[in-house]
């Protein structure tokens, strides 16, 4: 009859003595419980496999993860310009493409000297320190336009304009795109 589970391997037992009294006898031999190094190799395979499965599947998420950080700090910066135009009735005037943190410091509404203001306190930063894109609304737009956008890890751009936000399959400030340098983005 086969056995189910482990293999069992024979144990030989020098100092049990058998009812014929020899010491180490191949009569007295014993059975014990245990694993072959094969099933011992076996096992350390597949856990190997699945952990590296899990790793990489984990990896897709942290991604996805991050670009979701990038639309949501997208989001929070058309919201601060929506809150100054509020305020003033057009959108802060901003030159040049720069980072999260220079853009809106050029406006004390938005942001004062230490990096933090009415409006952004304290103001977005990418996840893996890459910058948001603005497009200068001080030659390319008006005072009652604006675009910010992020590149995202995935696929496309997250961009963010007076018109909402939107995700893009082309890069806003790139001079052979539609709409390149203009506001707003679409």
């Amino acid at each position: 009859m086969k056995q189910k589970g482990f293999t069992p391997h024979q144990i030989f037992d020098m100092n049990h003595q058998s009812r014929a009294g020899n010491k180490g006898n191949l009569a007295s031999q014993r059975f014990g419980a245990g694993f072959t190094l094969i099933e011992l190799l076996m096992v350390i395979a597949i856990i190997g496999i699945v952990s590296s499965i899990i790793l990489v599947s984990l990896n897709g998420a942290r991604t996805r993860a991050r670009d979701g950080r990038r639309q949501l700090d997208i989001l929070q910066i058309t919201l601060a310009m929506e809150l100054d135009y509020a305020e003033d009735q057009k959108y802060s005037q901003v030159a040049g493409s720069s980072a999260p943190s220079k853009i809106p410091c050029s406006n004390p509404l938005l942001c004062d000297g230490a990096g933090d203001g009415s409006y952004m306190n304290p103001v977005s930063q990418d996840p893996q320190g890459g910058p948001y894109s603005w497009i200068d609304n001080l030659n390319s737009c008006s005072a009652q336009l604006y675009c910010v956008y992020a590149d995202l890890e995935e696929e496309g751009w997250f961009a963010g304009s007076e018109k909402g936000s939107k995700k893009l399959d082309y890069d806003p400030g790139d001079p052979l795109s539609p709409n390149s340098g203009k506001c707003p983005c679409w």
